[in-house]
């Protein structure tokens, strides 16, 4: 029998992290953790601080804490309202985060995506419906033409026959 020699145990990707480390209570991967979204910090699911905001926090990282915020202009406050984030426009706060102009500004931005394909669609129906009853009428892009340049033609030699006399 071979003796076992001491060595520490494997590290697994469900290790506790340290304390003080910038995951916090992620898990130890960064943005792997329950509740972790597009930009946000993770937070444990019991409700209390992250291991790196607990203690006391460097003057730099104190300074990034203020929440940005931006004053909507009036165009801004009736995107709000018609993606549905305010019911009035008298309901908006004179400042709002800029994410949630961002979120409603590509809201509106699908929106009026959707507006257009749908239109789109009724266009091409108009266009088809128009063609068949100029199909049944016996007209075409080709007799139109025709039509035309022999008109044109006609102006032409009535105009020659003018400038002669």
């Amino acid at each position: 029998m071979v003796p076992q020699e001491d060595h520490p145990p494997p590290i697994s990707a469900a290790a506790p992290p340290r304390p003080g480390s910038p995951e916090g209570a992620a898990g130890g991967v960064r943005g792997a953790g329950p509740g972790s979204g597009q930009g946000s910090r993770s937070r444990p699911e019991n409700g209390t601080a992250p291991a790196a905001l607990e203690g006391p926090a460097a003057p730099s990282e104190q300074a990034h804490r203020v929440v940005a915020s931006y004053k909507p202009s009036k165009f801004d406050k009736k995107i709000l309202v018609w993606t549905g984030r305010f019911k009035t426009e008298e309901d908006i706060p004179p400042r709002i985060p800029p994410e949630m102009l961002d979120k409603a500004r590509n809201k509106a931005r699908v929106k009026a995506c959707y507006i257009m394909i749908g239109l789109s669609i009724v266009a091409c129906f108009a266009v088809i419906a128009s063609a068949k009853k100029a199909a049944a009428r016996h007209e075409s892009l080709t007799s139109w033409n025709l039509a035309k340049k022999a008109k044109w033609r006609k102006e032409a030699a009535l105009a020659a026959e003018a400038k002669t006399k």
